[in-house]
């Protein structure tokens, strides 16, 4: 991730969008149960919210810099934090009561690693589970804020499709501004 990108999304500014446009969805979304599987964090900010909404956190972050500067900011909180590939994470299948991503499939390196990371996501949910999640629309001002760095846009007109094609179910793709899309699905429950 680039740096400014990177100082964005540590900001007050970005706490602040996430406690007024995050934190309300997510409590409309219904209950996130005990043990929720969070997707790329980044710094953390993400993390605080679910913190606030369930038990248990685990986050999982492929950047080792971010991994352990979050590590280090929660000790002796109710949030893991695991260094790794989330689309390959050893992980027990049907554990998690909810997962999410927040703005980041984007910064994967194709759509074939986001799809193999819904297949992962769909195996570590509990039966009937949900995985909701935020992305960014492919527009120039989104571009431009990553240059030099990962940026494979996810087409949310396509998304249905692909969520379905890993198993999801009730699935729900919404543009929220002309910048930002919100997605949920979920693990049937057979």
């Amino acid at each position: 991730m680039n740096r400014s990108h990177l100082t964005y999304l540590a900001s007050p500014a970005w706490a602040e969008t996430l406690r007024t446009e995050l934190l309300p969805w997510l409590k409309e979304s219904g209950d996130l149960g005990d043990d929720v599987l969070e997707i790329g964090p980044g710094p953390g900010l993400t993390t605080d919210v679910l913190l606030r909404l369930t038990v248990k956190v685990t986050a999982i972050e492929v950047d080792p810099h971010l991994a352990a500067q979050l590590h280090a900011r929660l000790p002796g909180t109710r949030a893991q934090v695991i260094h790794g590939d989330a689309s390959t994470v050893d992980l027990a299948a049907n554990r998690f009561s909810a997962a999410t991503c927040f703005s980041m499939l984007h910064h994967m390196e194709s759509p074939q690693a986001q799809d193999r990371l819904f297949a992962t996501v769909h195996r570590l949910l509990r039966p009937g589970a949900p995985l909701l999640g935020t992305d960014s629309i492919d527009t120039e001002l989104i571009r431009n804020a990553h240059i030099d760095d990962t940026y494979v846009p996810v087409d949310p007109a396509a998304l249905d499709e692909r969520l379905r094609s890993t198993g999801f179910t009730d699935v729900t793709v919404t543009t929220t501004n002309e910048h930002q899309f919100r997605f949920s699905a979920r693990k049937p429950l057979d």
